[in-house]
């Protein structure tokens, strides 16, 4: 990565900036051998100004590309002829912006030192010797200061813009993270919701192609079943979308499901063909506050969904115990085949394919309501266990 001043150094590269220094050093050169033609006794003294001030022009372009090196030609040159003065002093306040400062005092001091030697070999009429040391002293050390200075402003301008690209990336990191989270919580409501109905729907389906001989009356009591469970998928779905758009929909909106309704879950499984038994022994499950009810809710929905896609015709139990300052634990267990989901004999209901993510996303739900999850395969079946706050 290139640096605030690497950055400006380019930039001073640029043949309109050449063209610049050496029109600014023109000129002041040019007044300077001219200021100087008419104070000189004889003609070699003119030619030598004029020589020194044309080749400390030449070689104030190598000033942009190599600060210090640059000015400590002009600043030799200065030493013989103050035709290199001019040259001389935009050298050091080049290398005091763009270079550290013991290398601008450096190239200060050497200017210093080689004007110094100008006043004993060319001393002035009009100033003492000492006056004239003291004077560039202090210019030489205000060039420093003003570069210095607007090195570290560059600098600053600089760390402020890096910053502002910084705070702007975290920005959209953050925006991205907000995006990825609350498609996470789309995904897991939606599979929540429609897994269950969908499974259900799947299960008749499977029934009415496995029975085409059927009698009208029982086939047209499951095609019943599949458009009702169609109309109901559709209006949890819309629920679902209305509570993705509002935070507070569940309270102004359609109540959630919570732990009161896991009869009519429980009685839409029995419809669909799935052996549920229910032991609950919650006494007041109304008491139960809703965010928590609701998470209950999906837990067993989940756990019959699951049963029914990898264990189909397998019997499930669902046990609800627990009470205010106990929390709520909720068991499920379910047999699974070894034959890895075959349904018994006269019962049309293949495995569904699941995607894997459903325990992930209950896992998640249940932690998020401040409870813990528990699913593993054991020789009873695969066994599903959570435990989740109720305050006293």
């Amino acid at each position: 990565m290139r640096s605030p001043m690497d950055t400006r150094s380019a930039r001073w590269g640029s043949p309109r900036a050449v063209t610049a220094v050496v029109a600014v050093v023109g000129v002041q050169v040019a007044a300077t051998v001219w200021a100087r033609w008419d104070q000189h006794a004889d003609s070699w003294s003119r030619w030598l100004d004029l020589g020194i001030g044309v080749l400390a022009c030449a070689l104030s372009p190598a000033m942009l590309r190599w600060p210090a090196p640059g000015a400590l030609g002009p600043a030799v040159l200065a030493a013989l002829s103050p035709a290199a003065t001019p040259a001389a002093a935009l050298g050091v306040l080049q290398v005091a912006q763009r270079r550290a400062f013991p290398t601008a005092a450096a190239v200060a001091a050497a200017a210093v030192a080689a004007h110094a030697l100008q006043g004993l070999l060319q001393p002035s009429a009009d100033i003492s010797y000492a006056w004239w040391l003291a004077l560039v002293t202090a210019v030489s050390g205000a060039l420093v200061g003003w570069g210095a200075l607007t090195r570290a402003r560059c600098a600053l301008v600089m760390s402020l813009r890096e910053r502002a690209l910084r705070a702007e990336a975290e920005q959209g990191r953050r925006v991205a993270e907000a995006r990825m989270l609350e498609r996470t919580r789309i995904a897991r409501e939606m599979h929540d919701v429609l897994a269950h109905r969908l499974s259900l729907l799947a299960t008749y389906a499977g029934a009415l192609e496995y029975r085409p001989d059927a009698p009208p009356e029982q086939l047209s009591r499951a095609a019943g079943v599949v458009r009702t469970g169609v109309h109901q998928a559709l209006e949890e779905l819309r629920e679902v979308i209305g509570v993705l758009r509002e935070e507070d929909a569940a309270d102004e909106g359609r109540p959630q499901p919570v732990l009161t309704d896991l009869p009519r879950l429980l009685e839409e499984a029995r419809a669909a063909g799935e052996h549920v038994d229910l032991d609950d022994t919650v006494a007041t499950p109304e008491a139960l506050p809703a965010a928590t009810g609701r998470t209950a809710y999906r837990l067993v929905q989940e756990g019959l969904t699951n049963a029914r896609k990898h264990a189909p015709g397998q019997p499930v139990r669902v046990r609800v115990e627990g009470g205010p300052g106990e929390g709520l634990v909720i068991d499920l267990l379910n047999p699974v085949p070894d034959s890895g989901g075959a349904a018994p004999a006269g019962e049309p209901a293949p495995p569904t394919p699941g995607g894997g993510t459903g325990l992930v996303g209950l896992t998640e739900r249940v932690r998020l309501a401040g409870g813990r999850l528990d699913h593993e395969r054991t020789r009873e079946g695969f066994h599903l266990r959570a435990w989740l706050p109720w305050p006293a």
